[in-house]
């Protein structure tokens, strides 16, 4: 007889965990976690400086690529993506950042009801443990713990001055709803170390009798009966084991797993499903379409009589003393993610709200997590156009889900994105060769280098040394539209017990990086799909 639960949720990631937390909360509700990954020992996920160790580390990342990229200098470009429990919030770079009140007010305006700035902040507060400061915008008693950066370099700090030479305000706090300015990233890390949603939501109650977790296991495909699942189909090892469901099944496998796994199962485009000889369940042209994503554009400056990274990295006891640093005191380098600076400014004066975002690091090389730093001082920073107009596809190649989709992000492919991406290198080269901050520690523009000055020129460089800032999301797009794909109940459209709960269901991209969001849909998720009234909105 197949074993039974109330709740099934496919994948134990950034979303997958929360909602594990929240439904179990009800003793007479049972439910299992299904993740394809591992679980979370490795313990470089754990020390915040050490998650270059865990992306292209197949134990821990998907190690996805994409189709050849035509304005990124036709490179098969890396897709990180988390395999483990905890998903991308186990290998992703820490940094929490909302986005801006004007996302979610988009997203109601496109129709999804429920999921304005005022609807959403008082999930955003559910969440967190906010340690920085005390705020209305914030909560203090959520299982995401958010910290203030433990390390700092005096390089960093003349960028705030410099950035600020050209009127660049400095901002506090980028998650009260209006990021413009420049500072330190807060970080979802706790007395130095990382708090994953594997950590914050999952680990308290691993131990519920109520909840079974299964690791390594691959999910093949759902079945259906009268547009409602029946049954999840999963493999472990070369064992198939099937789990029926009494109440829903909750798709938490991501951007790129979510729409795989719909496309597997028969619900996605009828051509591309005729194709791989899946018989179709229900025709949702959306599915696997929309796929939006922050491109990072990474210029390198060499600079002098500043300490960076690259210079801790190359010397034996700089590292030995970082190392100690970290393990006595919990503070330095190993206590910081993917960047230090957090900055959104607009790239122009006419624009109502920020369109770029600042990640700066004191630290350079040629390829990001797959090359040693380089041997001289250097520092990145890197800059991304938050609100991309380009966009990509996820696409089956075989019925068989253990056969990566064909991913084609489409990077750079608009004109528009190409315009702001000279304009933001160029807003770059400014702050950094133009400033008194800087002047007398002598910046050279190392990459892209300053003989490309037009926009043409500019945005074919920039194309060469880009990478995945890590924020893919849309493949399940939620709206009213006939290319949506979940309702805003985050309800698979015509069928009635199956929910899509991840980056996946964002209507656009948000101003920013995608973990805090990603949190906040799951926690709202979970009072939807357990019948509570919304949190109140937010009176702020």
């Amino acid at each position: 007889m197949n074993e039974q639960f109330d709740y099934i949720i496919i994948g134990a990631g950034t979303a997958g965990c929360i909602l594990a937390n929240r439904l179990t909360e009800n003793k007479k509700i049972r439910v299992l976690l299904i993740e394809a990954g591992g679980k979370d020992i490795n313990p470089w996920i754990h020390i915040p400086g050490g998650y270059f160790k865990t992306m292209h580390n197949p134990n821990t990342d998907w190690c996805f690529t994409t189709e050849e990229e035509e304005f990124c200098n036709n490179r098969k470009m890396l897709i990180p993506r988390g395999k483990t429990l905890g998903g991308s919030s186990s290998i992703n770079g820490m940094l929490y950042i909302r986005g801006h009140a004007n996302d979610y007010n988009y997203w109601r305006q496109l129709g999804n009801i429920g999921w304005s700035w005022d609807d959403v902040l008082p999930y955003f507060k559910k969440s967190e443990n906010y340690k920085i400061s005390k705020s209305d915008f914030h909560g203090d008693s959520g299982p995401i713990k958010v910290e203030q950066i433990r390390s700092k370099f005096k390089l960093l700090d003349l960028f705030l001055d410099a950035a600020e030479e050209f009127g660049y305000k400095k901002n506090s706090d980028f998650n009260d709803g209006d990021n413009e300015g420049m500072g330190y990233f807060p970080m979802t890390i706790d007395r130095g170390f990382r708090c994953s949603s594997a950590v914050g939501f999952l680990n308290p109650v691993k131990n519920r009798k109520n909840l079974k977790i299964i690791t390594n296991a691959h999910v093949k495909n759902l079945t259906f009966e009268n547009f409602k699942v029946k049954n999840v189909n999963v493999w472990r090892g070369n064992e198939e084991f099937i789990y029926s469901v009494n109440r829903e099944v909750l798709l938490c496998a991501g951007t790129i797993g979510s729409p795989h796994i719909l496309q597997a199962s028969g619900v996605g485009p009828g051509e591309l499903l005729n194709k791989n000889n899946i018989n179709i369940v229900r025709e949702i042209n959306g599915v696997g379409k929309n796929l939006t994503d922050h491109l990072m554009l990474r210029p390198v400056y060499k600079i002098k009589n500043l300490e960076t990274l690259n210079d801790i990295y190359h010397s034996f006891t700089k590292k030995f003393l970082t190392g100690l640093n970290y393990l006595i005191y919990r503070k330095g380098p190993l206590t910081v993610g993917a960047s230090y600076l957090c900055g959104f400014i607009k790239s122009d004066s006419y624009l109502e709200n920020p369109n770029l975002q600042f990640h700066i690091s004191p630290a350079s090389t040629d390829l990001l997590g797959k090359a040693e730093l380089h041997k001289f001082p250097a520092f990145t920073p890197t800059i991304t156009n938050v609100r991309p107009t380009s966009r990509g596809t996820i696409e089956i190649k075989s019925s068989d889900t253990r056969i990566y989709p064909k991913i084609k992000m489409n990077y750079l492919s608009t004109y528009e994105d190409r315009e702001i991406a000279a304009k933001s290198i160029k807003i770059v080269r400014k702050i950094v060769l133009e400033s008194k901050a800087y002047n007398k520690y002598q910046p050279k523009e190392y990459r892209p280098g300053i003989e490309f000055k037009d926009n043409e020129s500019l945005a074919r460089e920039a194309g060469k040394f880009a990478n995945t800032i890590f924020h893919p999301v849309s493949t399940c797009r939620m709206g009213n539209d006939e290319n949506s794909v979940v309702n805003d109940n985050l309800k698979v459209k015509g069928i009635s017990n199956l929910r899509v709960v991840d980056a996946s269901v964002m209507p656009t991209i948000n101003s920013g990086n995608t973990q805090a969001p990603t949190v906040m849909i799951a926690e709202k998720a979970a009072d939807m799909i357990l019948g509570k009234t919304p949190l109140p909105k937010a009176e702020v």
